[in-house]
């Protein structure tokens, strides 16, 4: 594996994790393929495609504007594997999500691990699957 193509993933996480940390749900559900998974432990079911993906982040960015909670993830560690082909990588970090109550100190929400299958769609990197493991659910 070339750095430069551990610098472009890299750059790529940062993006995608910055337009969720923004709230710019719809922006971020458009980082994974049209049929893509995003699979928690801290969820009963994954959430398939898109659109749903899209529609429950916005649902928990609107619970934590409510308690003007703001979250960053930070991710770190990032191991860069090749996939089956040269469109496909699986990648593996640690991310940190950091909560902020308005006027309160910063506070580690969680740490997990995550794992993705990426692919190379007309040029551009997506996931296809995410798989996130909360370290105090494990």
């Amino acid at each position: 594996m070339s750095g430069e193509l551990y610098q472009e993933i890299q750059q790529y996480y940062a993006w995608q994790m910055q337009l969720l940390d923004q709230a710019r749900t719809d922006e971020w559900a458009d980082t994974f393929t049209e049929d893509g998974v995003f699979a928690a432990n801290a969820a009963p079911e994954p959430v398939k495609g898109r659109a749903a993906i899209a529609a429950a982040s916005a649902a928990t960015h609107r619970q934590l504007a409510e308690v003007h909670e703001l979250r960053r993830h930070w991710l770190g560690m990032l191991t860069v594997s090749p996939g089956a082909s040269a469109d496909e990588l699986h990648t593996r970090c640690y991310a940190l999500i950091i909560a902020t109550r308005k006027g309160g100190e910063p506070r580690i929400h969680c740490s997990t691990l995550c794992e993705d299958q990426l692919v190379r769609v007309d040029g551009a990197w997506l996931v296809k699957y995410r798989t996130v493991s909360r370290d105090d659910i494990r």
